[in-house]
């Protein structure tokens, strides 16, 4: 049963990161956009569950892995939900996401700050505490501004697709790039290549909100009508 629940991590995380990179650089809204977009939300769903019951029921790292698990599973979902029209219990779906947000994030920033305060070993803990904290409660504050005003528009409405994916792949790249270190060969086993695909992901994510949200230009993007996938 372990081998089978890290075989299917493995497999359905490589095909997350595999698709995510291709559909980073893909025209937005396009049909190869979109076809990869879903099957990376399925893919880091996947993943994210298996992931979550690998840290709960064996006791890997669960204090890290289980709010991984949970917050990918919660920005491609909310991502999805953002270029996807309303259906019956769409909103009380974005409450619950939100409340779940929310929580992750708080318990997190709690858990960073104390992290730093003990320094030591336990300083190693407070950047993923921290960055799942801030982005919980910057996520969850941002579904109840939507939640509030209903459907979003034009580049607000890209730029909240955007960061949601984008992340849930740097996630993904993090966990395997940096966290799997140890299964690259020896001599390519060198901390600043391997981080290279993840500072990627960071750097296209800015460029595209940088282009959507600051210089509004939305060229080079197909736009995403209400009934259209990813």
């Amino acid at each position: 049963m372990r081998t089978f629940g890290y075989a299917i991590h493995i497999i359905a995380g490589s095909l997350g990161i595999i698709t995510g990179f291709v559909a980073l650089y893909a025209t937005k809204g396009g049909p190869l956009h979109r076809r990869l977009g879903m099957v990376f939300v399925y893919a880091m769903l996947t993943t994210a569950v298996a992931g979550g019951l690998i840290a709960a029921v064996l006791g890997v790292a669960p204090s890290i892995n289980l709010p991984a698990s949970v917050m990918t599973a919660y920005l491609v979902v909310t991502a999805l939900m953002t270029v996807r029209p309303p259906f019956p219990g769409s909103r009380p779906l974005a409450v619950g996401l939100m409340l779940v947000a929310l929580t992750v994030g708080g318990i997190n920033l709690a858990w960073g700050f104390e992290a730093v305060a003990l320094g030591g070993e336990q300083a190693g803990f407070a950047f993923p505490y921290l960055m799942f904290g801030t982005v919980g409660l910057l996520g969850g504050a941002s579904d109840l501004k939507v939640i509030r005003s209903e459907a979003l528009r034009g580049s607000a409405r890209i730029a909240r697709h955007l960061w949601r994916m984008c992340f849930a792949l740097f996630i993904a790249a993090l966990s395997f790039f940096i966290g799997q270190a140890k299964v690259f060969p020896e001599p390519i086993r060198i901390r600043p290549l391997l981080a290279l695909p993840v500072l990627v992901v960071l750097v296209t994510m800015f460029y595209w909100l940088w282009r959507v949200r600051i210089k509004r230009s939305l060229r080079g993007i197909v736009a995403l009508g209400p009934s259209e996938a990813v």
